[in-house]
């Protein structure tokens, strides 16, 4: 039996947190300043967690070395289970030519491919969150844009920061469903604060993603456009968090923004100049080319089937004879009590074969098959070339995962967590750094708010802080830190054929992983004072 110390180096929370965060540290340098590969520096970066956990922490190497486990067969299913399937629909999509249809369906809404850019990466990006979540949207429409002529760093980095004020909704809200079961705080709460923070993101999101496509001029030239697309997504999803469903959230926000920004383009366009140096080619005229009704609905088909899957398995009768079949259990090898000598949660594993996010687009790629009339060995040939296609992505996650269990069960996270909630009556200022820091680590905004949605609960009350607020602040700080999680790197260059390019992508990231979670940061903090606890529900 290992029990978690909080500070095990000199007795001090503060030199502990110093020796926890160098797995993080490693990590970080090695991916954007020594450019090394996001495989190699996860497993770098994994070393030296493993030698803080057993070296400085006690932790047993035995057990040690069954978190790697426990991590790596997280970071496969759900996660890598998840992608690995998105990414065999698309292939299949491509191999049909559905694909090219698709994207000149996309291209048809508007001639501007800054236009087509935001729609891609933050509308349909944004349903994609809402059905899967855990990378999908980043590794499908990195691709998309890629094909529609976008060069590929700019296409990985324009995804990964569309990818924000979605992801606390994301997969069927399940961060906010998981936030709200380890603080016992009720749902419905969590989602109204967190639609009271996350759509603030929204609005500009859509803005900044011209900028990176084309600077100022563009941002002038689109300003409409954006706005309404950013606008209405933020309004939607505020009604729809508050008075409607929670879960049901960015389904709804994504089908208005893309609907609202599509009839404001029937009788509006922005001036039609492209920054050429953003892209891998001109526009030509195969987006111009007439493609049949049918032809377009067949190209649309996946996403449809993978749609009506997932709603079909949000049926409570559905739902819960898929669950019945999951397989739970405590990891074999590791007996770990937290600081007060409780049993940790995060030893338990839940094999969800059936109703998993990633077994629902297998079901999804399946009916997929005879829609595309591609043939099944064909099918089956996408299927295995998709895993050497992620091969080195599939090294990243699983890594990257096995830093964070190796980090949450010796401990070194509860430190560092304990030493950010030392900050008293200012922890409101830096409550969703916590938030970004887990999904930096681990990819996920779920993961996230399980590791630290106690800890955000018990220093709020410590702190004279609403513990609701500090709750959601996790999960809205959370979302930016998914564009540089090195997991989701990953993803991007591997789908846009740029492995080994992780760090470039992470340093073009990283200001607006900063600078967003600087704003964030400053909203929690006014929310927690009279200026804007009006804005509270």
């Amino acid at each position: 039996m290992y029990q978690q110390t909080l500070d095990p180096l000199l007795g001090s929370l503060g030199w502990s947190a110093l020796v926890a965060a160098l797995p993080l540290v490693v990590l970080f340098a090695l991916l954007g300043i020594f450019r090394v590969t996001a495989w190699k520096a996860s497993l770098i970066a994994l070393a030296v967690a493993l030698a803080v956990s057993v070296g400085v922490y006690g932790m047993p190497p035995g057990q040690a070395l069954m978190s790697v486990s426990l991590g790596a067969a997280f970071g496969f299913f759900p996660i890598l289970w998840i992608v690995i399937n998105a990414i065999w629909i698309y292939n299949m999509t491509v191999v049909t030519g559905d694909f090219e249809v698709l994207q000149r369906s996309f291209a048809r809404v508007s001639a501007d491919r800054r236009i087509q850019a935001v729609i891609i990466a933050f509308c349909f990006g944004a349903l994609l969150e809402a059905l899967a979540g855990f990378g999908t949207p980043v590794a499908i429409t990195t691709v998309m844009l890629l094909s529609l002529g976008f060069r590929a760093l700019t296409a990985a980095v324009v995804a990964l920061v569309a990818n924000t004020a979605p992801v606390a909704y994301g997969a069927l809200a399940a961060p906010i469903v998981t936030l709200s079961s380890v603080t016992g705080l009720p749902l419905s709460e969590l989602g109204a604060v967190t639609g009271r923070q996350t759509p603030l993101l929204a609005v500009v999101v859509p803005v900044v993603l011209v900028g990176i496509i084309d600077g100022w001029r563009g941002v002038r030239q689109t300003l409409p456009a954006t706005l309404v697309c950013g606008g209405t997504f933020a309004l939607a999803q505020f009604l729809s968090a508050n008075f409607v469903s929670v879960p049901l959230t960015d389904i709804i926000a994504a089908l208005v923004s893309a609907g609202a920004t599509v009839l404001l383009l029937r009788w509006w366009s922005p001036e039609l100049v492209t920054n050429e140096h953003e892209m891998a080619e001109a526009p030509g005229a195969a987006a111009r080319t007439a493609d049949r009704g049918g032809t377009v609905l067949r190209a649309y088909a996946p996403y449809l089937i993978i749609i009506a899957v997932f709603v079909l398995a949000q049926i409570r009768p559905i739902a819960e004879a898929m669950d019945a079949v999951t397989v739970s259990f405590r990891w074999p090898g590791l007996e770990v009590l937290d600081p007060s000598g409780q049993p940790l949660a995060l030893v338990e594993y839940d094999f969800a074969w059936l109703s998993g996010a990633g077994s629902l687009l297998l079901i999804a790629g399946a009916l997929t098959i005879p829609v595309l009339g591609i043939g099944p060995r064909a099918a089956a040939t996408r299927y295995v070339a998709t895993y050497a296609q992620l091969k080195w992505p599939i090294v990243t996650v699983m890594s990257v995962l096995a830093i964070a269990y190796v980090m949450n069960t010796s401990g070194q996270t509860a430190t560092l967590g304990n030493w950010m909630a030392a900050a008293g009556g200012l922890f409101a200022l830096i409550s969703p750094v916590l938030g970004w820091l887990g999904v930096a680590v681990t990819g996920s905004d779920t993961s996230s708010n399980s590791l630290f949605g106690a800890l955000q609960v018990t220093a709020a009350n410590k702190a004279g802080i609403d513990p609701v607020l500090a709750a959601a602040a996790n999960g809205s700080g959370g979302v930016l830190g998914k564009m540089i999680s090195p997991q989701n790197l990953a993803i991007a260059a591997g789908a846009v054929g740029m492995t080994g390019g992780e760090g470039d992508i992470f340093r073009r990231v990283l200001p607006w992983s900063l600078g967003f979670l600087v704003a964030m940061c400053l909203l929690v903090y006014l929310q927690s004072t009279p200026v804007l606890s009006w804005m509270l529900p």
